[in-house]
């Protein structure tokens, strides 16, 4: 009997020791998995970061000003696009196809609302109607300096970027600065400057918009030109600055 008990009491405390172990086994696995995970969180590279045109970094919205602007710019309200498009285009009509000029459209305008306002003011006391009230319109001065300001800004700043190419200084500049020049007198020899500035104006209508639609494509290969022309820079700013020296020693 004793014996009997004896062997019992044996598989109760292999039992116990055996689940003791498997708990503690499992427990050590669980927390090497953690550790796993935690290493491997560490461990796992950065999420790269995505070129962007021009290296911005805000949405194209508030890029353009994010206002009324940006609004028409990127198509917000159709039917706002659409008319200042339309209108642009019959002025472009108007004055390319039809070859109106500028003073005679200003003159004509004029005299049909001075004509309709006068017949209308004259014509009130005979259909019992009050005259329309023409509102008084004075210009404030601070618009006006805020303009002023606004184009001497540009101007300086344009005339500053003359004369660090000038000095000679930047290579860089002075080849875009160049190349910019080029294309304008090609376009230049190409249309005349009222269908220039509409070709603008047709490109700002629609490339903004384009691009905002197919801007990881347009980034994608953006990138990859841009590192193009990075490594011709390099070639062609090596070849330029030995040609110089070469020149200096002669």
């Amino acid at each position: 009997m004793a014996d009997h008990i004896e062997s019992k009491m044996e598989e109760i405390a292999d039992k116990i020791s055996e689940t003791f172990h498997r708990k503690s086994s499992s427990s050590s696995s669980s927390s090497d998995s953690d550790d796993d995970k935690r290493s491997h969180r560490h461990k796992a590279p950065l999420k790269a970061k995505v070129y962007r045109l021009f290296g911005r970094e805000k949405p194209l919205h508030q890029v353009l000003g994010a206002g009324n602007s940006a609004d028409i710019l990127l198509w917000r309200n159709k039917r706002v696009s659409g008319g200042v498009l339309g209108g642009v285009t019959a002025l472009w009509f108007l004055f390319e196809v039809i070859d109106y000029h500028l003073i005679t459209l200003i003159c004509h305008i004029l005299i049909l609302s001075l004509s309709i306002l006068f017949l209308w003011s004259n014509a009130s006391n005979f259909i019992n109607n009050s005259p329309p009230n023409i509102p008084k319109v004075v210009i404030p001065d601070k618009c006006l300096l805020k303009a002023a300001s606004c184009l001497t800004f540009e101007i300086n700043r344009a005339a500053d970027v003359v004369r660090t190419v000038a000095t000679g200084k930047d290579l860089k500049t002075f080849l875009g600065a160049v190349a910019g020049l080029w294309f304008v007198s090609v376009l230049g020899n190409c249309f005349n400057f009222l269908t220039l500035v509409y070709v603008v104006f047709l490109l700002l209508y629609t490339v903004p918009v384009s691009y905002e639609k197919y801007e990881d494509k347009v980034d994608a290969y953006a990138e990859k030109a841009v590192i193009e022309m990075k490594k011709q820079y390099v070639i062609l700013e090596k070849k330029v600055m030995a040609n110089i020296n070469k020149q200096k020693k002669n």
